[in-house]
């Protein structure tokens, strides 16, 4: 069995989460426009400039859109200047003339988008910075909105994105100050976004921290970040125990299996939710401890014994062959 001792919940202060290295902006250019790719002149790492030309469509199927929309505008201004001679000689109605004014609406901001789209079939770094993934090569058709391209903004912070349990989010404050730990280095951070809603399924909210520029680092490192945050609102009475020493918790009851000497005993505590991996309880002394792996196998009045992993595993290091593994005896 495994045991651990039970802590004081106003003393967690501080919230620990791991996530992704980040620029804040990072673009992902597309086309706005289907497509064959005829020119991508930048790979993952490049470093490019604002403006800088990316990627290019191949133009004749843009174009003919463009030209059939400019056809389709000329055509409803020559019906509107014809019709509108006819109505000054009595010859056509009212109605006729706005129709052909409604027509005419149409057909330019038919051309409008159609000219717009001939712009799009062109892709242009928005910022001076580095790519960071490309998704497409030349001579691949496209779908508009299919990424082909994520460029980072060089002048844009590094941020580390963590996900953090619903329950500890509440705690943390915009711009609170953090810890990061990343590509073996420690940098201090501060918060600078808390997510409004919590990830559908999993119960967590995303918390950006921002951190302090340092050389070597790079988008997509995982970090581990040490955030300051208020104590839980339920530190009041409670206790915190490891979350895997709870037993049949339900409307705000639970049961734990505390050591009695080497003896087991099934107690009833007052449970106040999880917060990341520890329990929030209430009704257990001080220094009492309880079982957390291997309760599953207990019962209420079993004896026991606690055993420590760590001094397991300093034992199999030290009584370990020194000279290398022993060969096998010949059967």
């Amino acid at each position: 069995m495994e045991a651990a001792a039970v802590r004081a919940a106003s003393a967690e202060t501080l919230i620990t989460a791991t996530g992704a290295l980040a620029r804040q902006r990072e673009a992902q250019l597309a086309f706005r426009v289907p497509g064959v790719i005829t020119s991508l002149t930048v790979d993952e790492g490049d470093v490019v400039r604002a403006g800088q030309v990316i990627a290019q469509l191949d133009p004749t199927a843009v174009e003919a859109g463009r030209q059939q929309a400019k056809a389709a505008l000329d055509r409803a201004r020559r019906d509107l200047e014809r019709d509108q001679a006819l109505f000054d000689k009595g010859f056509v109605s009212r109605q006729r003339i706005d129709d052909r004014r409604t027509a005419l609406e149409a057909a330019e901001a038919a051309y409008s988008s159609a000219a717009f789209d001939r712009r799009w079939a062109t892709l242009s770094a928005p910022a001076a910075g580095v790519v960071l993934s490309r998704t497409a090569t030349a001579g691949q058709v496209v779908q508009p909105g299919q990424t082909v391209v994520t460029i980072a903004d060089a002048g844009s912070p590094f941020v580390l994105r963590v996900p953090v349990p619903d329950r500890q989010a509440a705690r943390i404050a915009q711009g609170a100050a953090a810890e990061v730990e990343v590509a073996d280095q420690t940098l201090p951070g501060r918060v600078i976004l808390i997510g409004g809603a919590s990830a559908a399924g999993a119960g967590t909210v995303d918390v950006e921290i921002e951190i302090a520029a340092s050389p070597g680092l790079r988008s997509g490192q995982v970090g581990r970040a040490q955030i300051n945050a208020a104590p839980p609102a339920t530190a009041d009475g409670f206790s915190r125990i490891p979350a895997e020493a709870i037993q049949e918790a339900q409307n705000g009851r639970a049961f734990v299996l505390r050591l009695d000497g080497d003896v087991a005993r099934r107690t009833s505590v007052s449970f106040g939710g999880f917060d990341g991996d520890d329990a929030l309880v209430a009704g257990l002394a001080p220094d009492a401890r309880v079982i957390t792996a291997g309760g599953g196998f207990v019962g209420d009045g079993d004896k026991v014994q606690v055993i420590d992993p760590t001094a397991l595993v300093a034992k199999a290091r030290s009584s370990a062959p020194k000279d290398g593994p022993a060969e096998s005896a010949a059967p």
